[in-house]
């Protein structure tokens, strides 16, 4: 693993694989680069992946709450792109790498895979956004009121791997409380579309393949994004991954492999 500044931040990133395409992998909030140890075990002789911790989680430097949460993680992104990736982003990670992809130069990303992305700006209007908005009110109001532990578990409740909150090791529901703020500093690009992803022809204009996926046990409200952002691209599939929840590239790597693979080839 290294560490240094970029776009104004210290970031540790880290290497998986050694196959000829390269990648760039963006993880969900509360997680860190070591969270796509599985998929990219599963492609390690196809693709060599580049994957980094977003501030304030793993080894980099924490969040200063200075700017845009996720718009900072797409220009940290963005420096990495010395040739040509497959661009690979789950959850919050997954509004990064849209935005990345957005604002780059044709040709700079081959291919562009996202895992259940939580942009549920998508939704609003209609009833599954009450629905989202209902199902992520305890942790909400457990934030606002500062209690931070009930957040966390309310979250992971709904957002986590299925591992009940009592049976996880402590230092891993103390490192999950420790970032619980973070999901707070990306509801301005969650919620309200910060990065003007859903902006007028923007979607549209991605030209190159987009695979999105969503695990069959996951929350309405993913397969609904994923839905309306395929209605809006042109060179796209839709995915899931049978028996899997939100952290399926933890849970379900293989198959999350096998769907990347299958994306990437067209690139």
């Amino acid at each position: 693993m290294t560490n240094k500044a970029r776009a104004g931040r210290q970031i540790a990133c880290r290497t998986f694989g050694t196959g000829p395409r390269q990648a760039l992998a963006i993880h969900c909030s509360l997680a860190h680069s070591g969270a796509w140890s599985g998929v990219a075990a599963a492609l390690a002789d196809d693709m060599t992946i580049t994957a980094f911790d977003m501030p304030g989680h793993g080894r980099s430097s924490d969040w200063d709450g200075n700017g845009d949460y996720l718009q900072a993680v797409a220009s940290i992104a963005a420096t990495f792109l010395t040739e040509p990736v497959d661009l690979i982003g789950h959850s919050a990670g997954g509004i990064a790498a849209l935005q990345l992809a957005q604002a780059t130069a044709p040709g700079m990303i081959r291919s562009l895979t996202l895992i259940e992305p939580v942009l549920f700006a998508a939704l609003r209007g209609s009833t599954v956004w009450a629905e989202s908005v209902a199902q992520n009110r305890p942790h909400v109001e457990a934030a606002a009121r500062g209690d931070w532990e009930s957040a966390t578990q309310a979250f992971m409740d709904v957002w986590g791997s299925g591992v009940p909150w009592e049976d996880m090791d402590p230092r891993q529901r103390a490192y999950l409380v420790k970032r619980m703020p973070l999901i707070g500093a990306c509801r301005p690009g969650s919620d309200d579309d910060s990065g003007r992803v859903l902006a007028e022809d923007r979607l549209e204009a991605l030209d190159l393949p987009v695979m999105l996926i969503g695990g069959t046990e996951s929350p309405g409200s993913v397969h609904a994004i994923n839905e309306a952002l395929a209605a809006r691209l042109g060179d796209v599939g839709v995915a899931g991954v049978e028996g899997a929840g939100h952290m399926c590239p933890v849970t379900h790597p293989a198959q999350v492999a096998g769907l990347i693979e299958v994306n990437v080839t067209r690139g």
